[in-house]
């Protein structure tokens, strides 16, 4: 049997080098380690770790062959390609609760310790078979005239025993331009083997979510929805669904950050945000879950930026949720629309203003209003670019996210508004909202 022989050499202050290759060694399991060392001591340390070459070429090839795989795949859900999806209010990261209590190591059945929030042996396990059942495969035939031109393949998770699937919308639905048109009927296949002809019932183009609903007469599986807001970069997630049509799939990693917003990714469009995490998702993972290790949803996978790898993006779930509850009230999205940019301001970027010009507002938080849409609805109110809004419907206002939850769905409705412009000029102004143009 043909072996490989790698050499590492090491100072004799340097033990890091030794504990890799013995790591190394420990994890493939079936290599050899030699290690030699002389007595003088200036000399090095001489290790020769000994892989059989089959078990070598195996680390390499499953790499080559999903890059064959993935570039040769036809799915139609290129997660490539979306261009203006949804807004999502922003948040800031929670911050460690003040009273937070390390707790006391107990022992499980098995004699192993673990403590209550500690990432254990079977956490990801666990997590995964709570939802796992719940996650389905979806599956669109695609064509015109009657001619199939293949099929859509995505993910999605049973969130209510009456048979209500959460995906995405551009696994169910065609984007033709900028307006969309359903793909017709869905076809779901459900982990125990169980496959159901699904409905779509509501898809919003800017939020990219979507809702399938499948009729069954024996009990479904369901998934718990969780909180996005109480996730902190440095937490551990899992994805599951069905990347490349390989049903029960399961990757865990991290969340990388908790707000990234869509100009950070160069998406145009209205604004929203979007959970970051290093997980490995593929073409057939959207629409799929984001779960917590309490097993719960804290996210619909949407996308991966194809040219890095662990750049992976889920809607949060409390946007979702925000969403979900616009369907079962109007059956679309409803989002005002005021027709300015907006920012957050705090000391740092105040302080920095008021160098560049002495005559900007004093205030210490606010919305800075940079640009006004001519003949939008905040244009007609009066708005100057250069504003700042320290009021919004008789509520004080430090973010955009004050400003969106207090809009809500209010459309063609008076909100008075209270800015400060250039030498403390304090201004109210009445804008009246629009509904935002679906296919913007």
């Amino acid at each position: 049997m043909n072996n490989l022989l790698k050499m590492v050499s090491a100072g004799s202050s340097s033990q890091n080098s030794l504990f890799r290759v013995v790591a190394i060694a420990t994890t493939v399991g079936s290599g050899l380690l030699y290690a030699s060392r002389s007595s003088d001591a200036d000399s090095k340390t001489r290790i020769l770790l000994s892989i059989p070459a089959p078990l070598c070429k195996s680390l390499s090839l499953p790499w080559q062959r999903l890059q064959s795989f993935i570039s040769h795949s036809s799915f139609d859900s290129d997660l490539s390609n979306f261009g203006n999806l949804g807004f999502f209010s922003s948040r800031v990261s929670p911050a460690p609760p003040g009273d937070m209590k390390k707790e006391a190591p107990v022992n499980d059945k098995d004699g192993t310790k673990s403590c209550c929030g500690c990432l254990g042996k079977d956490t990801i396990a666990n997590a995964a078979a709570r939802v796992g059942p719940a996650v389905v495969n979806l599956s669109v035939p695609q064509g015109f005239y009657g001619i199939s031109t293949g099929k859509s393949i995505g993910s999605g998770t049973i969130i209510d025993a009456d048979g209500t699937i959460l995906t995405c919308a551009h696994v169910v639905v065609d984007f033709q331009g900028m307006r969309a048109s359903c793909k017709g009927k869905v076809d779901v296949t459900l982990q125990d083997g169980r496959t159901f002809e699904g409905t779509l019932l509501n898809a919003d183009l800017h939020s990219d979510i979507a809702i399938v609903k499948i009729n069954s007469k024996t009990p479904l599986p369901t998934a718990k929805l969780g909180s996005s807001s109480k996730l902190r970069p440095g937490d551990w997630v899992v994805a599951m669904g069905c990347p490349l049509s390989l049903q029960n799939t399961i990757t865990a990693g991290i969340v990388s950050c908790v707000d990234r917003k869509s100009s950070d990714l160069g998406l145009g469009g209205m604004r929203r945000e979007y959970l970051q995490t290093d997980c490995a998702i593929n073409a057939g993972n959207s629409g799929g879950p984001l779960v917590n290790t309490d097993g719960e949803i804290v996210g619909v996978n949407i996308m991966k930026v194809l040219a890095a790898d662990g750049l992976s993006f889920a809607v949060p779930i409390d946007s979702v949720a925000k969403i979900i509850e616009h369907f079962k009230k109007s059956g679309r999205v409803i989002r005002p629309w005021l027709g300015s940019k907006m920012l957050d301001l705090n000391e740092l970027i105040i302080a920095q203003l008021k160098e560049r010009d002495p005559s900007f507002p004093n205030v210490k938080r606010g919305v800075l209003v940079p640009m006004v849409t001519p003949g939008s609805p905040a244009d007609r109110a009066g708005f100057h670019p250069g504003d700042v809004v320290i009021e919004f419907d008789g509520h004080p206002v430090e973010s955009i996210k004050e400003i969106i939850e207090i809009m809500g769905d209010r459309i063609g409705q008076p909100l008075n508004i209270v800015v400060q412009r250039a030498n403390d000029k304090l201004v109210t102004l009445t804008v009246i909202p629009e509904e935002t143009n679906p296919y913007m």
